[in-house]
């Protein structure tokens, strides 16, 4: 698969490009099979996608309080090419495809997908996080960039906690009036991106340095259902405002030593002096 930034030739299920890190357009989020433009499911598995012109993978000023957003709208040249700290999270919905079985589509994506993204987009605008990109089942979601944030680990673990909240108390509506088992998995990691280029409506370019974002969406493929697992990275930066036990070193597809990893249980009793938005309390 090309990628759209440097055209280098890649792999065909590769989430980033081997050569500048950068996103691969338009990819099946569950097999990794190219996919058009234009299409709703992927032709070679059935996967549900994301339209490009959905109005739910609209541009990023979308999923930023307007206020935030007109801040960094005004000081937007100072920000490109500019090294930040960030935490990526991954979300997706576990098991996706057995949900798809014996359902029509279209009540499939009014029941249980649109629900869901709508869940997670909702906790990641909470914490003042954006919305970088929505796949058919899930989203890739940035803390501290385009809008710069101290605490950016600690949003995105209470994000990841809310997400898995809300979505829980959705599930079991539906169990009971559907029989439908529904869980989400996410997973959490910090580490450094570029900004290159920022657009009118906050659209940004982000190229991701070494494996911040590749760690994040591995830790949403080892997560279980319901469960937020994040680094020792972003463990470091959020120890004192989060509850997370050690699941051990885990061997991580890609990388040649294993990771040690934590699962996020609950944000710390207090919530000590992090700045969090008045509405997130």
């Amino acid at each position: 698969m090309k990628c759209p930034k440097c055209q280098r030739e890649n792999a065909i299920a590769a989430k980033f490009c081997e050569e500048c890190s950068a996103p691969m357009a338009r990819a099946c989020a569950n097999c990794g099979s190219e996919v058009s433009s234009t299409a709703k499911f992927c032709s070679e598995c059935g996967h549900p996608l994301q339209a490009a012109d959905n109005s739910r993978s609209a541009s990023p000023q979308n999923h930023i309080p307007q206020q935030l957003a007109d801040r960094f709208l005004a000081s937007r040249e100072d920000h490109k090419g500019e090294r930040k700290h960030v935490t990526v999270l991954f979300a997706d919905i576990r098991g996706s495809m057995e949900l798809l079985v014996g359902r029509d589509a279209e009540t499939a994506e009014k029941l249980l997908f649109a629900p869901v993204l709508e869940r997670m987009i909702e906790a990641v605008r909470r914490y003042e996080g954006t919305v970088h990109r929505i796949t058919g089942d899930g989203i890739m979601a940035v803390f501290g960039a385009p809008i710069a944030l101290e605490d950016h680990a600690v949003r995105a673990c209470y994000a990841g906690l809310r997400m898995q909240e809300t979505v829980t108390r959705y599930a079991n509506e539906i169990r009971r009036s559907h029989e439908v088992q529904l869980a989400i998995r996410v997973g959490v990691n910090s580490g450094e991106i570029v900004v290159r280029a920022i657009g009118n409506d906050l659209a940004s370019d982000f190229t991701v340095l070494g494996h911040t974002a590749h760690l994040a969406s591995r830790m949403e493929q080892i997560a279980g259902p319901g469960s937020v697992l994040i680094t020792a990275d972003t463990l470091r930066m959020a120890e004192g405002y989060i509850v997370a036990k050690s699941l051990g070193p885990v061997s991580v597809k890609g990388l040649a030593e294993p990771v040690q990893i934590y699962e996020l249980t609950d944000p710390a009793p207090r919530e000590r002096a992090c700045r969090l938005p008045p509405d997130a309390a």
